[in-house]
This record gives C-alpha cells, sequence and structure tokens, in this order.
C-alpha cells in the first residue's frame, strides 16, 4: 500500500510517500501561498514518477477527545471544526489542507492526531483543578502532543530491547525546538507534560514551558500587555530565546563561558531533569529513557548533564557511546538502558493510517 502524508503548516506542506516501512518520495514545500497549487504540485511530482497513492494520510496536532485515528469522509469532516478553537494555529491550516485534499484526491483519507496517544492518561493526570463546569463546558484537560513521536520511539526502543511494550515502563523525551516528555507504562500514556496546549511543560526554544498563571495578569498589568501580545510572548519570545537570545542549543554550548548562555542551557537540563523524576515516581521505577527529537538525538552534553543528575536513582550512562550519539548510551551498570532513538513521525502516521484502513 502506498500512503502519501501531509504535514501542512501555516505556510509550509511537508510530504512523504511511503510503500509499507521504505520511502519512496518526500519533500518540503515552503513559503506556501496556495495549498491547493501546492498539493497540486504534490500529485505532480507523484505523477511524473508514475506513482500511484492508494491513502492520504494527514497529521492534525489537536484531536481533542479522539482516541484514535479517523477516516474523513464528507460526512464526518465537519465534527473536525470544533478542533480550530484548541489549536488555531496549527489545526486551522491543517484542516484547511485536508478540505482541499478530499476535492483532489479520491482515495481514502485520515486523519492521525498528535493528541491521540494521551487519552489513556488518567483523570487524576489530566485533570487541571480549576471549577469543573468550567473544564467541562471549554473541555480544558491536559492533552499533551508529540503523541505520534512519543509512540514511535517507544515501539522501537521495545523492539531494541527485544522486550513486550506492555512490559516495559519507558520515559520518552521529545527535545527540539519543541519539547515534551512523557510517561509510557506497559505501552500506555501515562503522564506527559504539554498540557492543555504545546505551552505548557519543559522550556522550550521560544516556548516558556511552566509558569505561575499569575504572571499573566501581573504583567499585564504592569507592562499594559494584552491578551494577544502576552499569547505571543510566552510562545514566541521565551523559552532559550527568552533567557539567552538564542534558540539553537549548538550557540548556546559553543558560548557557555556567557554567563546567559550557561543559566540557558542549567534551565533547559534542570527542567528536564524534574520531569524525568517525577515520572519515574509516578510510574514506581523505569525500565528504559528514550532521547529524540533535533535536540535529543544529537546533543550529548544535554543527555549528560540530565543522566548525571539523575546517579542517584542508578541512571549511568556510557561517557563514550553517549558522546558519538549511539543507539544504546547505558552503561552496563545502569539501572535503566538510556536509548537514542532518531523519531519517525511520518512513518509512524503511514503505519497508523494502513492499520486503520485495513481494520475498518
Amino acid at each position: 500500500m502506498n500512503i502519501l502524508v501531509l504535514n501542512i503548516g501555516s505556510s509550509s506542506i511537508k510530504y512523504d510517500l511511503f510503500k509499507d516501512d521504505e520511502t519512496l518520495l518526500k519533500g518540503r514545500i515552503e513559503r506556501v501561498k496556495s495549498f491547493e497549487k501546492a498539493i497540486k504540485q504534490v500529485i505532480s511530482e507523484i505523477e511524473t514518477k508514475g506513482i500511484h497513492v492508494d491513502a492520504v494520510g494527514h497529521r492534525v496536532v489537536h484531536g481533542g477527545e479522539h482516541e484514535a485515528p479517523q477516516i474523513i469522509t464528507k460526512e464526518n469532516i465537519k465534527q473536525f471544526n470544533p478542533l480550530k478553537e484548541l489549536a488555531p494555529l496549527h489545526d486551522v491550516p491543517e484542516l484547511a489542507g485536508i478540505e482541499i485534499c478530499m476535492k483532489l484526491f479520491s482515495v481514502p483519507q485520515v486523519a492521525v492526531f498528535d493528541t491521540a496517544f494521551h487519552q489513556t492518561i488518567p483523570e487524576k493526570a489530566h485533570t487541571y483543578a480549576i471549577p469543573s463546569e468550567l473544564a467541562k463546558k471549554h473541555k480544558i484537560r491536559r492533552y499533551g502532543f508529540h503523541g505520534t513521536s512519543h509512540k514511535y520511539v517507544v515501539h522501537e526502543a521495545a523492539k531494541f530491547l527485544g522486550k513486550p511494550l506492555e512490559q516495559l515502563k519507558i520515559i520518552s523525551c521529545h527535545l527540539g525546538n519543541g519539547c515534551s516528555i512523557c510517561a509510557v507504562k506497559h505501552g500506555k500514556s501515562v503522564d506527559t507534560s504539554m498540557g492543555f496546549t504545546p505551552l505548557e511543560g519543559l522550556v522550550m526554544g521560544t516556548r516558556s514551558g511552566d509558569i505561575d498563571p499569575a504572571i499573566i495578569p501581573f504583567l499585564m498589568h504592569k507592562e499594559k500587555l494584552n491578551y494577544r501580545q502576552i499569547e505571543e510572548m510566552f510562545n514566541k519570545k521565551s523559552g532559550l530565546l527568552g533567557i539567552c537570545g538564542k534558540t539553537d542549543m549548538r550557540d548556546i554550548h559553543d558560548h557557555l563561558d556567557d554567563p546567559k548562555m550557561k543559566l540557558a542551557q542549567d534551565v533547559f537540563c534542570y527542567r528536564i531533569t524534574k520531569y524525568i523524576g517525577a515520572y519515574i515516581a509516578a510510574m514506581n521505577g523505569v525500565d528504559a529513557m528514550v532521547f529524540t527529537g533535533g535536540i535529543g538525538e544529537n546533543a550529548w552534553w544535554i543527555r549528560k548533564e540530565v543522566c548525571s543528575s539523575l546517579s542517584n536513582l542508578g541512571i549511568k550512562i556510557n561517557e563514550k557511546a553517549n558522546h558519538t550519539n549511539n543507539r544504546k548510551i547505558s552503561s552496563f551498570t545502569s539501572k535503566a538502558r538510556i536509548l537514542v532513538i532518531p523519531t519517525n513521525e511520518e512513518l509512524m502516521i503511514a503505519r497508523e493510517v494502513k492499520k486503520k484502513i485495513e481494520n475498518t
């Protein structure tokens, strides 16, 4: 089965064409002004190579309470519209792209939600302590994101370790410009650092992560900022950028003699360490830790700093293996295996699409 996976952003389209787990074609179109023209360009490239598309998979960042991928039809496409309110920056262009694809393709199309993997999080972990009637009315709860990435790497981890995923407790660390950590117990997500939106949790490239909510009205009063300005500040001007003016962890690491750069790296690692420690406690142990994403896969010094802070819990790395980004970087005496696994969200989406179609 040839499956085209589309990841549509506000001004870009990333596309991957798979035959089973083999990549037949991939590319990215930037500065998209017309989704329809861009998608037709993708179709033209596929046709030029003489490849037939059997199904299309769409990455949808916020799936609300959807627990699994959904086959898209003309009848049910309207049910996705309420999702735009939950993640307008992501879901609005994604759903616009889906509507265009419904006109341009005559093959089955499936929506795969980044949030679906986290729908197994228990109520005690996804509930916010706000008035319950408001939470229910506005569907306010912890949704979590990067679910497709976390699901992919924990499956790959279990495969590498030669053990059933259902027998393992794994902490997955997706570290890139956006960062999140997920506690996976016996194959199911039981907690994750991102919440109602992707803003909560770890310090990220430009996102603040966890803050005291009272900072928002305080700054609105003191700096005469409106809601939109506050939202932009915490999403686009905070995180590593806010602390030191840089977002690339390599740049930060190369200038640790600058106190701001050192502080940015320290804060970044400290927040990761806190979440890992919390999730080890929440799952009452851990069998493996996985690092993925641009930083997780390549920044050996971040992995070293985080794991060193967990040494009292029996977490120990092999310095040489870690420095060369090996798949397994834990020492022989470590109580948990520590792995570096490149993520492949597009392949995971293709697998989900195939599974959904075959089981329908």
